[in-house]
């Protein structure tokens, strides 16, 4: 991955969109990574693989807690108010 200065993203920051349509781009702060610079396409193929994962792990851990006998009464006893 290419870097550059925050101070350069700021001053070229034209030039970085393009950049970043091809590849990402990391930018530099007091030479530590601050952050990444992705083309529009690549952010919502990383939302929609982050999306996807936490539906899957929503479903596997619905799907555990009934083989496990949490039912959906069992859920709202447990969950219930005891004063």
């Amino acid at each position: 991955m290419q870097t550059v200065t925050a101070n350069e993203a700021k001053t070229r920051f034209g030039e970085l969109i393009e950049r970043a349509q091809r590849s990402p781009v990391g930018v530099l702060k007091h030479n530590r990574l601050v952050g990444v610079m992705v083309s529009a396409q690549d952010y919502e193929a990383m939302r929609q693989f982050y999306a996807d994962r936490l539906l899957r792990t929503m479903e596997e851990t619905a799907l555990a807690a009934e083989r496990a006998g949490l039912t959906p009464e069992k859920l709202e006893e447990l969950l219930a108010d005891e004063s």
